[in-house]
């Protein structure tokens, strides 16, 4: 079976890398950038995705670049604790839940398809173009920098769109869907360097859905600077305008904007205004989404992570979920007796999985605690539990762990997704069949 895969990014690599391990070695990987760069900023892997990179034989080296992230606060605006659970190990699964620079993790990923599936797989400067049908089948035309000129005609038995929020794939598919979706939130994004917080693993999230930051520390090691963390954090707060900012993960803001919307955020805790002053850069984008699609099965065309479900950056879930689609994918590919099958049952499996999480992260899925205290109590409280009980609390949390599918004895009794392809099996019905 030739799979093309569009897109570098996480998704696009995970996949690449499933696919190897279930005996799929004639795939390749388009990427629209002239090269694979190790940019953007902390991202934030739940147990169920870190489960499937230690099962891809990742785990040593992931543990050298991130930070085992040990437990997580709710805070309100005012700074007063809302909610404190442990993560990962300490919270009963048999995995860690990791916070990592997203640079780090694509760079770990690309060099495992270069070491696994030989660095000729990586195509930089492929922009999918268009997809059409010809007496030889399924053809994918990819342009550079003349988007006139063709530079490379592909014909896969399977085309997968990983080809982010601005998908390509999914726009061909989908032509007439229509912009993104935005909630009016805007988004700021810094990595600086600073002291340890709380526990020195620790995640936590500050204020409400009207304004909030969420940070946590994703490297341990800073050079020449020892006793500091890499420490992520976001900014986010609802505005009035109605005008979208722009959609552009490099977009840079001014940081005076951002220090003016969050000088009160001082906290006997964490000093959130200084980490602001000291990133070296801060990043601006709209919060958006997409409404869930009808289907991800086209037969022999699929999408996976943003370009099948971009969802709001709520409770870590965006690379987690791209990183379980591809592993599914793979599986259904090395046990389904044709691509056609293969895709159907994916989509069945997460295309719904996925829209939940969407739908969940649209009404501010795990945050809505501080929601819940910000209207009950806008001015603070004296004792949590007048405002708001221990049971709903748990309600909340363990709600959204059933909704992301990283509930911790469900996760830890699930079966892996580790397979080997069967022998070639005959086509049926006109379908074609998997050839590994």
């Amino acid at each position: 079976m030739k799979v093309a895969i569009v897109g570098g990014g996480i998704g696009g690599m995970c996949l690449a890398l499933s696919l190897h391990a279930a005996g799929f070695d004639d795939v390749d990987i388009y990427e629209s950038a002239s090269a694979i760069r190790e940019l953007g900023v902390g991202i934030n892997v739940l147990p169920h995705a870190v489960r499937e990179l230690t099962e891809l034989d990742l785990m040593a080296d992931l543990s050298k670049v991130g930070v085992a992230t040990a437990d997580f606060t709710y805070f309100s605006r005012l700074g007063q604790r809302i909610w404190e659970e442990p993560l990962g190990v300490a919270a009963g699964y048999r995995w860690p839940q990791l916070s990592i620079h997203r640079g780090e993790l694509l760079g770990l990923l690309q060099r495992a398809v270069r070491a696994r599936l030989g660095s000729h797989r990586v195509h930089t400067g492929h922009q999918l173009a268009s997809v059409g049908m010809d007496p030889q089948g399924r053809w994918a035309d990819f342009v550079a920098h003349d988007p006139d000129r063709v530079i490379a005609r592909a014909y896969p038995d399977l085309l997968v769109g990983c080809d982010g929020i601005h998908s390509t794939v999914r726009r061909c598919l989908y032509p007439d869907e229509g912009p993104l979706r935005w909630n009016g939130v805007t988004m700021w994004r810094g990595v600086s360097v600073g002291e340890p917080f709380l526990s020195g693993r620790s995640m936590v999230n500050i204020g409400s859905s009207k304004q909030r930051t969420v940070l946590y520390p994703i490297s341990a090691v800073v050079r020449d600077q020892p006793g500091k963390m890499l420490i992520n954090w976001v900014a986010t707060r609802k505005v009035s305008t109605a005008e979208m900012p722009p959609q552009d993960w490099t977009y840079l803001a001014r940081r005076e904007d951002v220090l003016e919307a969050f000088a009160d955020f001082r906290f006997d805790f964490l000093d959130v205004v200084r980490l602001i002053q000291e990133a070296e850069v801060i990043y601006q984008y709209p919060m958006v989404d997409r409404d869930p699609l009808p289907s991800w099965d086209f037969g022999r065309v699929t999408l996976l992570g943003d370009a099948a479900h971009p969802m709001h950056p709520v409770g870590g879930n965006g690379a987690s979920q791209a990183i379980l689609d591809a592993r599914v994918l793979a599986y259904e590919l090395a046990l389904q007796p044709t691509i056609e099958a293969a895709i159907s049952a994916y989509d069945a499996q997460r295309r719904p999985a996925t829209a939940a999480v969407v739908q969940s992260n649209r009404r501010a899925g795990p945050h809505r605690c501080q929601d819940l205290v910000e209207q009950r109590a806008p001015n603070g409280f004296e004792e949590l539990s007048q405002v708001i009980s221990r049971k709903e609390l748990e309600e909340i949390a363990d709600e959204y762990k059933r909704i992301g599918g990283f509930d911790a004895q469900r996760l830890n009794d699930r079966a892996s997704f580790a397979v080997q392809p069967p022998a070639p099996s005959a086509p049926t019905n006109g379908e074609t069949p998997l050839r590994p």
